[in-house]
């Protein structure tokens, strides 16, 4: 190759590199018209909450990884019925970012009694890690962009189009600051929801798809998986029963069942151990228990364990027990608590008892 050749390459490839890395650093690509409600860095989001009648969602980062974005979901008390003696003027309502309280939570004051009205109990509100759909939902909110500015309006116009007397809230956190606004939805129903910045009190016609992710976060948000590896990830399994443990040689690939042999006999594959790891391998969890929440009556040891190693070190663990309505909970190394698996797995809990048996 020539001189002038090598020095054409070098300019074009120098040209490249240029063209690339403008194009990194610019701004990702807006939609016609669109406007910035809060101009933050993906970065400086801690928290995203959002409320409405009934229940709360928030989405944060971990202290200790962030990284990783959990779900928090969670109930509030049910609202007490209107009766002789209770008024409007009784209910005291905090806005739905109002700090330091769970939004929409109600002080109920019985005018009659002049004592406040008991809520009906709720459940904690429970920690899920959150999935792939999760992490990129939590980046849209920062900057928090929406289709119109439809500025400041009256309250005739307020009260329109559903943001007088809403009860559903956003709450963006950026640095320990919060970001309150109010939400309402287009009085057809579909289409894309108003927005309300507390600060200033303008109004903005947000993006149609930007909150259905948090309306149904308990199926969309919340990571489902009970390991993080495939079944070509692990070279042994060690399964337990009480105090006695096997050890198998395992191998595989995806997405076929896993081949295990007796570690002391490495040719011979075990075609029961193999069957009874695959149907443990297929199960789905019917639901998700948060952090620190433990299922009801749990038996105090696990009826099974599996253990899991590649190279001489562990990769992941499940563990298998049975609660006192029947149901059976699973936990491994990746879920944040157990995972309700459902009822009608004796039987794998006996041949796990068979294939632990001294040989």
């Amino acid at each position: 190759m020539k001189a002038r050749d090598v020095a054409v390459q070098g300019v074009l490839a120098g040209v490249a590199l240029v063209a690339a890395f403008l194009v990194w650093q610019r701004e990702p690509s807006r939609a016609p018209g669109e406007v910035t409600v809060e101009d933050a860095q993906a970065s400086a989001l801690d928290r995203i909450r959002y409320d409405d009648e009934a229940r709360f969602v928030e989405l944060f980062r971990d202290p200790q990884d962030r990284d990783t974005v959990w779900v928090r979901l969670g109930n509030k008390p049910a609202k007490p019925e209107a009766g002789p003696g209770t008024t409007d003027g009784g209910v005291a309502r905090p806005g739905p970012g109002d700090a330091g309280t769970d939004a929409g939570a109600l002080a109920t004051v019985d005018t009659d009694a002049g004592t406040p009205a008991s809520p009906a109990p709720v459940s904690p509100p429970r920690e899920l890690r959150g999935n792939e759909v999760a992490q990129k939902l939590f980046a849209r909110f920062a900057p928090l962009r929406a289709q119109r500015d439809l500025g400041v309006l009256d309250d005739t116009k307020l009260n329109e189009i559903g943001l007088a007397k809403t009860e559903r809230g956003l709450t963006l956190t950026f640095d320990g600051t919060p970001m309150t606004f109010r939400l309402a939805a287009p009085a057809s129903g579909w289409g894309a929801p108003y927005l309300q910045r507390t600060s200033d009190g303008h109004v903005f016609l947000l993006g149609p798809a930007q909150l259905t992710d948090l309306e149904a976060a308990a199926s969309r948000l919340v990571d489902r998986r009970l390991h993080t590896f495939d079944v070509d990830g692990f070279d042994r399994v060690v399964i337990t029963t009480g105090t006695t443990s096997r050890v198998f040689v395992a191998s595989g690939k995806p997405p076929g069942a896993v081949q295990l042999s007796p570690v002391d006999a490495p040719a011979t594959p075990d075609d029961f151990a193999r069957n009874w790891h695959d149907r443990l391998w297929r199960l789905t969890p019917v639901d998700f228990l948060g952090r620190g929440e433990a299922p009801p009556g749990l038996a105090p040891t696990p009826a099974f364990r599996v253990e899991y190693q590649r190279g001489g070190k562990t990769v992941g663990e499940l563990s298998m027990a049975k609660a006192s309505d029947n149901s059976w909970y699973a936990r491994t190394e990746f879920t944040p608590g157990w995972a309700r698996m459902g009822g009608g797995l004796e039987l794998l809990a006996e041949d796990a008892v068979k294939l632990t048996a001294p040989r």
